[in-house]
């Protein structure tokens, strides 16, 4: 027989029998359990909260070690940048300055990437600033890298060309000209004969009798032919590649075809006095990229340091052209 309980009522200041059989056991155990239920789900909770799992902490191990290599990585792209900022450099003020070539322009060699977001895929991810800044990097530098492999492509042809270059390359003079007495003006501002008024001479002008020798001063083709009253008369024009052309004015006649092929030191016309001219001469122009240049700096096949000297004296001294 089970052994009976009480409990104190205060209000009937009696004691009252406490059920004790199977139903009160139960109710007892479920209360128990729930209690030891909420109490384990609270204590694994905080446990979780405060401390990492193998698992987990595994995970954060690894994530360190990402970091890590990639904030190296970035340090190494940055050194890359610095190199590549370099080569870019050099070619740009050497290589291509040796061979004439046309600047590669900071827009074209710094591009960026337009259109959709490249990295979206890469946000979620953890410390993704730095994992999308790096991508941006590596991104930058393989276009920066592909542009430069072009530019030294080209640099390669015209090494290899090299020869090719030198011969098309205005380099003496174009008219016999060794004592140098038939230096009449040169590149710059001067007093023009007609108007009399300051101009910009864009060539250089040498005194001649009329049915002088005219020659081309480098290889190249005949590009125009042109009889003219004005201006600058009976002219001719050779292409000479490589950015090179030039242009003879105020021919007597000519001694070539358009489309013809010339060498250095052929006769293409003779001197004359056609156009805007006041005395037998030719007008004679050096063009890089289709832009007149001195043409002074393109005697050095012909011409020593002491002669060089003496014609720029020469052209120099004349305020007044004959064109």
């Amino acid at each position: 027989m089970s052994k009976v309980k009480y409990k104190y009522n205060p209000e009937t200041l009696t004691y009252e029998p406490i059920a004790t059989g199977t139903r009160y056991m139960l109710r007892r155990i479920f209360t128990y359990s729930m209690f030891s239920a909420v109490l384990g789900v609270f204590y694994f909770l905080g446990y979780s909260y405060f401390f990492d799992s193998p698992q987990e902490k595994k995970l954060n191990r690894e994530n360190s070690r990402l970091q890590a290599q990639y904030e190296i990585l970035d340090k190494k792209l940055q050194q890359v940048q610095i190199v590549l900022d370099d080569i870019q450099q050099r070619d740009e003020n050497i290589y291509r300055v040796i061979y004439q070539a046309d600047s590669i322009p900071n827009s074209i060699r710094r591009a960026g990437f337009g259109g959709m977001n490249r990295y979206k895929h890469l946000e979620n991810l953890e410390n993704a600033d730095l994992v999308v800044n790096t991508s941006e990097k590596l991104d930058v530098i393989m276009k920066q890298l592909y542009v430069q492999s072009k530019s030294f492509d080209e640099v390669i042809d015209l090494t290899l060309r090299k020869e090719e270059m030198l011969r098309c390359t205005p380099a003496i003079q174009p008219i016999s000209n060794k004592d140098l007495r038939r230096t009449a003006s040169g590149y710059g501002w001067r007093i023009d004969p007609i108007y009399k008024v300051k101009r910009f001479h864009e060539g250089m002008d040498f005194s001649a009798p009329t049915g002088t020798d005219i020659y081309s001063t480098g290889d190249g083709v005949v590009k125009r032919v042109i009889r003219s009253h004005g201006g600058y008369g009976n002219h001719i024009e050779v292409d000479h590649g490589f950015g090179y052309s030039t242009v003879y004015a105020h021919m007597h006649e000519f001694n070539v075809k358009k489309g013809q092929k010339v060498k250095r030191g052929d006769v293409i016309g003779w001197v004359g006095n056609t156009g805007k001219s006041t005395a037998p001469h030719l007008h004679y122009e050096v063009r890089v990229k289709s832009r007149p240049v001195n043409p002074a700096h393109y005697y050095f096949q012909d011409l020593t340091p002491e002669q060089y000297e003496k014609m720029i004296h020469i052209s120099s001294n004349s305020n007044q052209t004959f064109d």
